[in-house]
């Protein structure tokens, strides 16, 4: 579903699953296409508009881009250097819930290893963090913060658990929907950055 397009959400093409796999190869020619020396410039700092929703003392988590997904290393390094704690997602295993580790400078790889999914993860002697702020990968979003993930409900999970935390969405513009299924458990974004602007931040970032 491209940017703009109707949605109906009787239609089973509407369905969370269908939207995931459109998207997914979307985000992906979206990607392959782009100049490999643009690629590497885009979201290296957030914009300064958003400053309101990243207080000077928090704790940020950011995540290790893959498959397609908007880069966040730029952030990391940005909020690293500006003196907040980076932490990331941690998996003990397939089946566990996810949490979050410090990584003690975005600069060293070699500070993480690889993860049950092949994403790389802090070590697991690296403190366990609770984000303030959270920048989430996201498969769709809509211009007022609706956001679809990658299905696993972790981020679902967690941000559930964690209502405090401000949670804000990284995306390639191509990520842009009209409209997207909402659930219950869905909660809607504090904003959402792509390369070429900010949506929000929207009034309520609770649901």
């Amino acid at each position: 579903m491209s940017e703009g397009e109707d949605a109906n959400p009787t239609d089973p093409a509407f369905s969370k699953p269908a939207l995931r796999k459109a998207l997914r190869v979307a985000r992906r020619a979206h990607v392959e296409a782009l100049n490999p020396r643009i690629r590497a410039l885009v979201l290296m700092r957030p914009p300064a508009t958003l400053g309101a929703l990243v207080p000077a003392d928090a704790t940020i988590g950011l995540y290790v881009a893959a498959h397609g997904e908007a880069p966040a290393l730029g952030y990391a390094r940005h909020f690293h250097e500006a003196g907040h704690r980076i932490a990331l997602p941690w998996f003990s295993s397939r089946d566990s819930a996810m949490v979050f580790r410090q990584w003690d400078s975005p600069h060293l790889d070699e500070l993480l290893e690889p993860g049950p999914y092949g994403v790389p993860q802090p070590a697991a002697p690296a403190p366990a963090l609770i984000p303030d702020v959270l920048f989430v990968p996201l498969v769709g979003f809509t211009a007022d913060g609706g956001r679809l993930g990658q299905g696993g409900g972790h981020y679902d999970r967690w941000l559930a658990a964690h209502p405090g935390t401000t949670a804000i969405g990284l995306a390639w513009d191509c990520q842009l929907v009209e409209t997207l299924p909402r659930e219950p458990h869905d909660r809607p974004l504090a904003a959402v950055i792509t390369p070429t602007r900010l949506y929000g931040p929207f009034e309520s970032t609770t649901s």
